[in-house]
C-alpha cells in the first residue's frame, strides 16, 4: 500500500506530499499550512461537479454505443450521425462568436506536439501501455478496449490473459490481410517480415516466400531497421504482460 498523509480532508500519498512541500514550495511564498487548505477547499467542491460530468460523459457514451449497435452492417450516415449527437446534447449550437486566449503556457503544451502522458509512474502497467498507445501499437489498442469480445474467457482485467493475446493476434492479422494483402497467402501464415531489394519480403514456414500485393505499400526503415508503414504498430509485438 502507498504509505498516505491525512490532511486537511485529504488522503495524499507520502511521496507526492514530500515533493509538494519540499520542491515545490519553496521560494514561490506560499505557506505550506494554506496550500493544502486550499487544495481541500477545491478538491471538494469540485468533486460533487466532476462525478456529475463523468455521470453524464457515461451516459452520452452508452447513447453512443447504442445507436451504433443498432445499425450494425448499415452504411454510415452522416447526416442522420450529426442529428442523433445534436438530439443528446452531445453537439450544440455555437451561441455567439467568442475568442478565448492564454497566458503563460509552457511551450511544451502550447507549441511542441507530443505526447501528453499523464498516468500513474507507480503503476508500470499503466505507464507501459499509455507509451504503446501514443506509438501507435495496434496489438495494445485492441487489448484493453472493447473492439475484442471478452466472450470464451478473453476477459481484459488482471494480469495479461493469453486467450484474449491469441484473439487480438488473430484479429489483427485478419486486418493486415484486407488492408495489406499479400501476393499470396496470408499474414496468419507468415513466419518473418524483412526487406529485400527495396521491397517487403514476407516468408512462411511451409511455402515460397512472398511479397506485398502492392509493393508501394513499404515506405522505408526507420534508423533501428524498425519497419514503416504496412500497419507497423500490428507487427510490432504481442500486447505487453
Amino acid at each position: 500500500m502507498t504509505d498516505r498523509v491525512i490532511i486537511e480532508g485529504l488522503s495524499v500519498a507520502r511521496v507526492l506530499y514530500d515533493f509538494i512541500n519540499r520542491e515545490v514550495l519553496p521560494g514561490t511564498g506560499v505557506p505550506e499550512a494554506g496550500f493544502w487548505t486550499r487544495l481541500d477547499r477545491i478538491v471538494h467542491d469540485l468533486a460533487p461537479e466532476n462525478r456529475a460530468l463523468l455521470a453524464k460523459r457515461d451516459a452520452l457514451q452508452a447513447q453512443i454505443d447504442e445507436w451504433h449497435r443498432a445499425r450494425k452492417g448499415k452504411p454510415f450516415d452522416l447526416a442522420a450521425y450529426r442529428a442523433f449527437l445534436g438530439a443528446i446534447g452531445y453537439l450544440v449550437h455555437l451561441c455567439c462568436d467568442y475568442r478565448v486566449d492564454t497566458e503563460n503556457v509552457d511551450d511544451e503544451i502550447a507549441r511542441i506536439a507530443g505526447p501528453q502522458l499523464v498516468v500513474p509512474m507507480t503503476n508500470a502497467r499503466y505507464a507501459l501501455n499509455a507509451a504503446n498507445a501514443r506509438w501507435g501499437s495496434l496489438y495494445d489498442a485492441l487489448y484493453g478496449t472493447d473492439a475484442i469480445s471478452e466472450t470464451g474467457g478473453a476477459t481484459r482485467g488482471g494480469s495479461y490473459n493469453p486467450v484474449r493475446g491469441n484473439k487480438v493476434v488473430q484479429w489483427t492479422k485478419r486486418f493486415l490481410d484486407e488492408i495489406a494483402p499479400l501476393a499470396s497467402g496470408s499474414h496468419a501464415q507468415v513466419r518473418g517480415y524483412a526487406v529485400q531489394e527495396g521491397r517487403l519480403a514476407v516468408s512462411f514456414e511451409s511455402m515460397e516466400a512472398t511479397w506485398l500485393e502492392s509493393v508501394v505499400q513499404l515506405i522505408g526503415l526507420g534508423g533501428s531497421g524498425k519497419l514503416v508503414g504496412l500497419a507497423e504498430a500490428a507487427l510490432e509485438r504481442p500486447p505487453s504482460p
